[in-house]
């Protein structure tokens, strides 16, 4: 399969149309971390947490919504997630003036759920993430609705492209960019954008090792499938990596890398204290990259962290957040 991903031009299109629907997030200095390289690095991170509804979910699922014809996305929308998607989607059926149906998980975060009911949102549950795809696939079927995919497809890297596209205007001489990784819509997005105008630029993935499907993926050469998802980055959980996502990000991610879950749990509360921010733990995923297996060979680098989410409930937060770092 080669995929060819969507021009710059189209990116730009699609933030021009959905302008005052999308945040442009601001891109910040991060001196702590600089601190901590030493060498002459410089660090910025992408404050994509701030984004409409918490995360960069929100970029691709308008986009996808946007793409429907009129009679589609009157008879609504469905999606399935963890959570942050399903609040993207909740979000954009709101904003579109139609109606959204999303699967989420028993163990979603609660906060996330309520998230979704406050934008009008219909809420089912499902216990995995195997019976929450069969589910969203039976509403799609018998209810008529439109099926917006959390990772896959050119309406999400367009969505996400938009992330890259601001990240080379706010500071044109990144070299290096690291980006979390659960399904891949994120990076290939972000990628395509960035390897567009910026060809130079290193562009790593990270993921926890317990949800590492896109790693597995780069090493076998196709898209591949986890028994089990097994990480307290539930953002990341995406238990299989699918073709368009996978082949885009063949194409522009350098290399990708895993992390222990401590690691990102150590970062939280790292984040916490330096930034004063309460992130979930896939938002702590590329500093813990940087300061982890990524320290010494980024050293002297201009690194561009990506923080890609905040929806995280205070009591979730303590709990998971290690300060015996």
């Amino acid at each position: 399969m080669n995929t060819r991903g969507p021009q710059i031009s189209t990116v730009e299109r699609y933030r021009r149309e959905l302008a005052g629907k999308i945040l442009k997030t601001p891109v910040i200095v991060c001196p702590w971390a600089e601190s901590l390289l030493g060498n002459g690095s410089e660090v910025r991170g992408k404050l994509e947490f701030l984004q409409k509804t918490g995360t960069f979910k929100a970029r691709g699922a308008l986009v996808n919504l946007d793409r429907l014809g009129e009679e589609e996305r009157a008879r609504g929308v469905t999606a399935v997630s963890a959570g942050n998607h399903a609040v993207a989607v909740a979000y954009a059926a709101q904003a579109f003036a139609t109606s959204a149906k999303v699967v989420m998980l028993e163990r979603s975060n609660p906060a996330r759920v309520e998230a979704c009911k406050a934008l009008g949102a219909e809420v089912v549950l499902e216990k995995d993430v195997h019976a929450a795809f069969e589910r969203v696939r039976q509403i799609e079927s018998d209810e008529n609705r439109a099926f917006v995919h959390p990772f896959e497809g050119e309406g999400v890297a367009i969505g996400t492209g938009m992330v890259g596209l601001e990240m080379t205007e706010q500071w044109p001489e990144m070299n290096a960019l690291i980006v979390p990784v659960g399904g891949g819509g994120l990076i290939s997005g972000i990628a395509n954008a960035v390897k567009q105008i910026n060809p130079d630029c290193e562009i790593i993935g990270v993921e926890p090792t317990g949800a590492d499907s896109m790693s597995r993926s780069f090493a076998s050469g196709k898209p591949e499938s986890l028994a089990s998802v097994d990480t307290i980055a539930d953002s990341l959980g995406a238990p299989f990596a699918m073709p368009y996502s996978f082949e885009l990000a063949k194409t522009h991610v350098d290399r990708m890398i895993t992390i222990e879950d401590r690691e990102m749990a150590s970062t939280m509360a790292l984040l916490f204290r330096e930034m004063k921010v309460v992130v979930e733990p896939a938002c702590a995923a590329a500093t813990a990259a940087l300061l982890g297996p990524l320290r010494k060979e980024l050293q002297g680098c201009n690194i561009m962290l990506t923080f890609c989410g905040s929806n995280i409930d205070w009591n979730t937060w303590q709990a998971l957040a290690d300060f015996d770092d």
